[in-house]
């Protein structure tokens, strides 16, 4: 168990100092500081408040905890679209809902919670899915507001605030029913690609739900357990069988793609702009043109990337998002893989050519959306029975 630190405000904390979690956020998300992002509006503020508690790190020597809380949520959202979030998911998930001043501070913390459902993270992460007609937009970010949200359900109802509970409740079966909503817009318009990317998203902003339920222990007699609980995986009479489905869909043809990228981690150069963070796999394409065309990065650092994408495929052979990042880039180098040849170690380059990496890098994207949307829709859920 973590040895309990008194901080000098007084409060006693068992996670990382707030001093640290900046060191951390300013290590992965540079760009914060550096005047990339917008931090404007009621939206944005949590963005200011970690530039501005950066700048003045005295004012840490008073926070508590609800701050603090608010501090940790901020860190996590400002990271979780990058390539080394934020350790702190079990501080604002679970550990500091039970602090010893839990009581003087849940009802705040609670509005926290239920506002940053609105934060806006579009500038924080490319993992997202676009219902373009109706402007509606889904990451992995629902996904940690859930299971923070959920977090926050369990202390109310075991500190007996019912009513605050319920707030939260309704909160997060709006957000059930705007993911439904979206996959089945999405379904009826014939997106291909972006039901595809939701599906992925969708499985993982419940699978943190239900990681967070188990993790606080709910009773399976519980009413609200019994109606949010393995939405993509059960079906409910609460939830429209799209859920299922969707889970489905991405169990068959995503759920390999959507890793946590750790051989990305090694090209430190990638966190130098929100621009380079990754998207929702395999459809990578575009972030390699992006990183190829980018004036931001060297020579050496493009190189650096593509010896990248070949350990990540070697780590994910099945997966072929980081073949279609390193067709991506190649399409706009002016020689290809040439133009890096003095950039890579020479067996990498020959490895690159003479394997199924290099083989499957020369299908043209139209190519591999064609064959998505086709697989899509020759797919049939099995519990469902559903169709795209």
């Amino acid at each position: 168990m973590a040895k309990k630190q008194l901080h000098q405000s007084g409060l006693k904390l068992t996670g990382i100092a707030p001093n640290i979690l900046l060191t951390h956020v300013a290590n992965t998300a540079p760009f914060l500081f550096e005047g990339e992002l917008d931090t404007t509006g009621s939206q944005r503020e949590y963005l200011a408040k970690l530039i501005y508690y950066k700048k003045n790190l005295n004012a840490l020597k008073n926070i508590r905890l609800a701050e603090y809380f608010h501090l940790c949520m901020s860190a996590h959202w400002a990271t979780a679209g990058t390539f080394v979030p934020t350790d702190v998911d079990n501080q604002i998930r679970e550990g500091l809902w039970k602090h010893p001043e839990i009581k003087k501070n849940i009802e705040k913390m609670a509005d926290i919670t239920i506002d940053s459902w609105t934060w806006d993270y579009e500038q924080v992460t490319n993992r997202k899915s676009y219902n373009e007609g109706k402007g509606q937009v889904m990451s992995t970010h629902e996904g940690t507001w859930l299971s923070v949200a959920i977090g926050a359900y369990n202390a109310l109802m075991k500190n007996k605030l019912e009513k605050k509970a319920g707030e939260v409740a309704e909160v997060i079966l709006a957000e059930a029913d705007k993911e439904e909503k979206l996959l089945l817009e999405l379904r009826e318009k014939r997106d291909h690609i972006n039901f595809l990317r939701s599906t992925a998203l969708m499985a993982h902003n419940f699978g943190d739900l239900d990681r967070v339920i188990d993790q606080w222990g709910m009773s399976e007699d519980d009413p609200f357990r019994k109606r949010i609980y393995k939405l993509g995986h059960r079906l409910n009479e609460n939830a429209h069988p799209i859920l299922v489905y969707s889970g489905q869909v991405n169990k068959e043809f995503l759920s390999v793609e959507n890793h946590r990228h750790m051989s990305m981690r090694q090209a430190k150069c990638l966190r130098r702009s929100r621009q380079f963070l990754i998207p929702v796999g395999p459809f990578m394409d575009k972030w390699g043109r992006d990183l190829g065309e980018s004036k931001l990065l060297s020579l050496d650092e493009k190189g650096e990337i593509v010896c990248a994408f070949l350990e990540g495929h070697k780590r994910q052979d099945q997966a072929l998002g980081y073949i279609r990042a390193y067709h991506g880039m190649m399409s706009v180098l002016p020689r290809g893989i040439d133009s890096l040849e003095q950039n890579i170690p020479y067996d990498v380059v020959a490895e690159i050519r003479n394997s199924r990496f290099g083989e499957l890098a020369r299908i043209p994207e139209e190519e591999m959306l064609l064959f998505y949307k086709k697989k899509l829709e020759e797919f049939i859920c099995p519990v469902t029975n559903l169709r795209f």
